[in-house]
């Protein structure tokens, strides 16, 4: 549910919009534009539209979507999220970049240290690999996070790494990673959504390569519903018939998500290809689409990567791509 206020509510009139609705036993969302928005948080099953017609409402009315937190008709303005000291949604583009991996220290500091130069703001690594074959690398693990998080402290530079499990949440606490990402694969591990809408770290939520723009954004639903309201959506290609390269970046999602939500919205050029060639045209038309940033792997020495080679860049084709983009940021 959302109560819109007049443009002439006194702050006295929308705190007692507030009140009632704690009363109620429901929790409010502020939204100040041109005019103040109050959404409803909880269960409004119950309550009936006209119990809020106060003086200053306007109007009342039930959010028409499945996913309310989600959704730009409970919050209006662009949500900016931290990273760090990294605002993602803020109007500037924000490009991710690093090894697909962590493989060694040395890897990691020389990575980190070449994407930074180039542009990027915030380290992507991967200390826990999901990988379809049992015998892959697997990620180096809690030593991964070790790493990551010495990286961040001698480079200056946020970090984000993918979460597998439940049991890794304590681990990751311990580390103080900045950023806590979703693979496709668990889009919809809703036990893992719930806990990390416990949280107040950011959370990166990529689309599984068969999911719906509803399922999608159901997931991060599941993430706000519990109390967390930082969230970045992903979008990293979907699954269809062709076979010249991975998937299929679809940036139709992108344009319509910023329709749809409030919520930040990346691409992922890297993972939806899988091709290196086409990762600057398919980052530019990500940025062109209207992409809050980028999720981009840029390795030292990509012939030597553990995982992933064939869509790493080295750090001068990094350099290159994000000159290429200038004209975009």
């Amino acid at each position: 549910m959302i109560i819109l206020m007049k443009k002439s509510a006194t702050e006295a009139e929308i705190q007692a919009v507030i009140d009632k609705i704690r009363k109620a036993g429901n929790e409010p969302h502020v939204d100040k534009g041109i005019s103040t928005l109050i959404g409803v948080r909880g269960d409004t099953t119950r309550l009936e539209e006209n119990e809020f017609m106060l003086e200053g409402v306007d109007q009342v009315k039930r959010v028409s979507s499945k996913y309310k937190e989600v959704s730009r008709e409970f919050h209006q303005q662009n949500s900016k999220i931290k990273v760090g000291d990294v605002t993602v949604g803020g109007g500037k583009p924000v490009i991710m970049a690093g090894p697909c991996a962590v493989e060694t220290r040395e890897q990691l500091l020389e990575s980190a240290r070449g994407v930074k130069a180039a542009g990027a703001q915030i380290l992507r690594g991967g200390a826990f690999k999901p990988r379809t074959s049992p015998y892959a690398f697997q990620g180096l693990g809690e030593e991964g996070l070790k790493f990551l998080a010495e990286t961040r402290k001698e480079v200056k530079i946020p970090i984000v790494t993918e979460i597998m499990n439940i049991g890794q949440m304590d681990l990751f606490a311990k580390y103080d990673i900045d950023c806590y990402q979703v693979g496709a694969r668990n889009m919809q591990n809703f036990d893992m959504l719930k806990e990390l809408g416990k949280i107040k770290k950011a959370v990166l939520l990529k689309r599984g390569p068969s999911a719906t723009i509803e399922e999608f954004l159901l997931s991060a639903e599941y993430i706000m519903s519990f109390g967390n309201p930082r969230v970045i959506l992903c979008e990293r290609g979907i699954r269809t018939f062709e076979t010249a390269y991975r998937n299929v970046l679809d940036l139709t999602a992108v344009a319509l998500v910023k329709n749809l939500s409030h919520l930040p919205i990346i691409a992922d050029p890297s993972h939806a290809t899988g091709v290196k060639k086409l990762i600057p045209p398919m980052s530019r038309a990500s940025l062109a689409a209207g992409a809050d940033g980028l999720l981009i792997e840029a390795h030292i020495n990509p012939k030597t990567a553990l995982c992933d080679a064939s869509q790493q860049l080295t750090i001068k084709e990094f350099q290159d791509l994000m000159g290429q983009l200038k004209d975009l940021m």
